[in-house]
């Protein structure tokens, strides 16, 4: 068995498409996206910033980097988790996003825990 890292940090993403808020006719399309940041490490870890790279089926990139989460720069104890939910638009009905968010370690330590690629997809869109 491997022996406990003192920063690991997994980041679960979920995204779905609000059809309420998108408007199609105006190249307006609206989604949410979830993320769960687990910390299986032996440190407590504060989240202190994110770092988004948007992308719309154009290609189109958005870059967009803030302080924490939704206004919250959890902390985030060894076992535990966070989860929020936030959202963007995009001009095209597919796009992408991924990132990184900024944390630091109980012992003062900074990391970036990375954001692998999801999609933002209205459905039926992709065959």
């Amino acid at each position: 068995m491997p022996e406990p890292t003192l920063q690991s940090i997994i980041v679960e993403t979920q995204s779905r498409y609000l059809s309420e808020q998108s408007d199609p006719a105006q190249n307006r399309f609206a989604f949410a996206y979830t993320i769960t940041i687990r910390n299986t490490g032996t440190l407590a870890a504060q989240l202190l910033d994110r770092h988004w790279i948007i992308t719309d089926g154009n290609g189109k990139v958005q870059e967009v980097r803030g302080e924490g989460v939704i206004g919250e720069q959890p902390l985030i104890e060894p076992g535990a988790s966070h989860t929020y939910t936030s959202g963007c638009l995009l001009e095209t009905p597919v796009g992408s996003m991924q990132g990184s968010f900024g944390m630091r370690r109980a012992d003062g330590v900074p990391f970036r825990a990375p954001v692998q690629v999801f999609r933002l997809a209205r459905p039926n869109a992709l065959n």
